[in-house]
């Protein structure tokens, strides 16, 4: 199981299942919505994720993408696209040990900030990641 939650503490969550996919995305929404030059994600069916305290405030980020966060200290914590509800991102450093979860690729590149490189070898995608 996976837990995790926001900087204050309010929301808490749990994770029930193994990530799905695990990316370093570099697209300009997740970089406006984190104030943050790539933000890590995790993907895990909706039904998996249970908040066992508080729950996150949603927005609608653009005209299919839903985000949440805690209202009280900011923290993005999960993102939901309606073409695929089925499915949640959850903010892979708002895990207790993110380690648990490292990323197997970045998603994106081509909106990359021209500073931000990274070395880890990781395959890279200019947009989504192919699906299966």
């Amino acid at each position: 199981m996976l837990t995790g939650g926001c900087y204050c503490g309010q929301i808490r969550y749990e994770v029930t299942v193994e990530t799905l996919d695990s990316s370093v995305c570099h697209c300009v929404d997740c970089r406006r919505a984190a104030g943050a030059p790539v933000v890590a994600w995790f993907t895990v069916p909706v039904a998996a994720l249970r908040f066992v305290a508080g729950g996150p405030k949603v927005f609608a980020s653009s005209a299919h993408v839903k985000r949440g966060f805690c209202e009280a200290c900011g923290t993005a914590l999960t993102y939901v696209n309606e073409h695929a509800p089925e499915f949640m991102d959850i903010t892979t450093c708002s895990l207790d040990d993110p380690a648990l979860v490292p990323p197997r690729d970045h998603i994106y590149v081509r909106s990359r900030v021209d500073w931000v490189r990274f070395a880890d070898g990781l395959p890279e995608f200019e947009g989504t990641r192919p699906q299966p």
